[in-house]
């Protein structure tokens, strides 16, 4: 029988899984179909695949962000030091409150975890009370603000048996710590990698609740094809492996720097370092196409300098990442119409030279500027009213009536440039169909060209 050579044979079809093996179907002479595709090499195309199909979502990487694999990397040996210390804290705990002493009694401890976790359910309550509706809008700021938080509750917990007679009040104030953590980190992983850590510190309903309401910003972004709870499942996988490591390193160096001052700070200081530098380039890596202040206000920045979009791409490494820091505009979003003026003249001011769905004016008790948004309002009306603040805010004054004067000449310049600059924000990669830009519910219901 001889041979078909493959340059003999008709190309039937190309099929592709992904982006990754492409397989050709040949005709024969006989007409049957010859499969050609990679050849395994060995025992490393198996196992490869093997692991592939346990930690990485379906279809990687076709089927993620871009930033998936960078951020899952630096936010795993983050997770791995954060482990390695909350055993540390555990051990520290438990020594303080009396394991291998014989004075102390099992009430004294019950009453301390007591105390400590109803102190954090309270500081649960509060925290997101205060802060809940910001979340979202900063996820990055309240991630890393969050990773600091846990290193100085950590720290504490180590610290506190040195202080027997603060050591309650020590791991209480932890507890708040870390309950505002777990309020605050709205990153996936944030969460459930720290679940290892605070067995002995949280209650179990702080990290389900904390779990299903921070889960959501960037797994959002990640998944790119419908596919949020595969992508959650395998960071569920990653995270258990990273725990999983994270225990058996413990087991290792706890027993050997237990009994020695310097050899826990020491470590303690090493593995905080490369936590916080671990989660700064995990958040860094991030590039989110969603528009929240910060990212806006970089961009318009850039556009009424340069003329030009930035991508998120480029936009997103120039976020500031602290609380605090950054140029935008202090500015409230979808407040009620009383907040804003108190008399029909105060309002025709507001409305001269405007025919756009929201208002924005100056609130009465603040000082602040403030958006009131019409019923009609959607999110570019919600982007152009930030941008429009923005504009106002490089031109305002002290004075009520030359302000009042510049807001009606700003929507001149807002109705000639805002087109341009929307249009801009879709080629360039931006999301305008929502937005983070922290607006409120109130919503006002007037006529635009005819007024209320």
């Amino acid at each position: 029988m001889s041979l078909v050579r493959p340059e003999d044979m008709a190309l039937i079809c190309v099929e592709r899984y992904g982006s990754g093996s492409v397989l050709k179907y040949m005709e024969r002479g006989d007409g049957t179909l010859c499969c050609e595709g990679p050849r395994l090499a060995g025992t490393y195309r198996p196992l490869r695949d093997c692991f592939m199909s346990l930690f990485l979502p379906h279809g990687y990487p076709d089927s993620v962000s871009e930033d998936y694999l960078d951020y899952q990397l630096w936010d795993t040996l983050q997770a791995f030091s954060s482990s390695v210390t909350g055993s540390l804290a555990t051990h520290a705990l438990l020594r303080g409150s009396g394991v291998g002493d014989s004075t102390a009694t099992v009430t004294g401890a019950t009453i301390t975890w007591i105390l400590r976790d109803g102190t954090g359910m309270v500081g649960r309550i509060l925290f997101a009370w205060m802060k809940g509706s910001r979340l979202d809008c900063d996820a990055k700021r309240w991630r890393l603000f969050a990773d600091v938080l846990n290193d100085l509750a950590i720290f504490m917990e180590i610290l506190a048996p040195l202080f027997p007679s603060c050591f309650t009040l020590t791991v209480c104030i932890a507890g708040i710590f870390k309950v505002w953590l777990l309020q605050s980190a709205i990153l996936p992983h944030t969460v459930s990698m720290y679940t290892s850590c605070f067995t002995f510190d949280c209650p179990q309903c702080i990290v389900g609740v904390a779990g299903g309401a921070t889960r959501a910003a960037l797994t959002v972004h990640q998944a790119r094809r419908d596919n949020m709870a595969d992508v959650c499942a395998k960071d569920g996988s990653q995270e258990t492996l990273v725990n999983l490591a994270g225990l058996l390193v413990s087991l290792v160096l706890v027993p050997l720097v237990s009994d020695s001052f310097w050899g826990t700070y020491l470590l303690f200081l090493f593995l905080t370092c490369l936590h916080l530098y671990a989660n700064y380039r995990a958040v860094r890596s991030v590039v989110m196409e969603t528009l929240n202040q910060s990212r806006l206000a970089i961009v318009l920045e850039y556009f009424l300098r340069e003329g030009r979009i930035l991508s998120p791409a480029e936009a997103n490494p120039k976020e500031p990442l602290l609380p605090g820091l950054g140029s935008q505009v202090s500015i409230d979003v979808g407040v009620p119409l009383n907040a804003v003026v108190s008399s029909v003249s105060q309002l025709e001011l507001l409305k001269k030279g405007n025919d756009c769905r929201y208002l924005l004016g100056w609130r009465r008790d603040t000082g602040r500027l403030a958006v009131v948004l019409h019923e009609g309002a959607d999110s570019v009306d919600v982007i152009r009213s930030v941008v429009h603040a923005e504009i106002l805010h490089r031109r305002s004054t002290s004075s009520d009536p030359a302000r009042y004067q510049i807001l009606a000449e700003t929507h001149g310049q807002v109705r000639h440039m805002f087109p341009n600059f929307c249009y801009g924000l879709s080629a360039s990669g931006w999301v305008t169909d929502r937005n983070l830009l922290d607006s409120d519910d109130w919503r006002a219901n007037w006529d635009v060209n005819k007024g209320l």
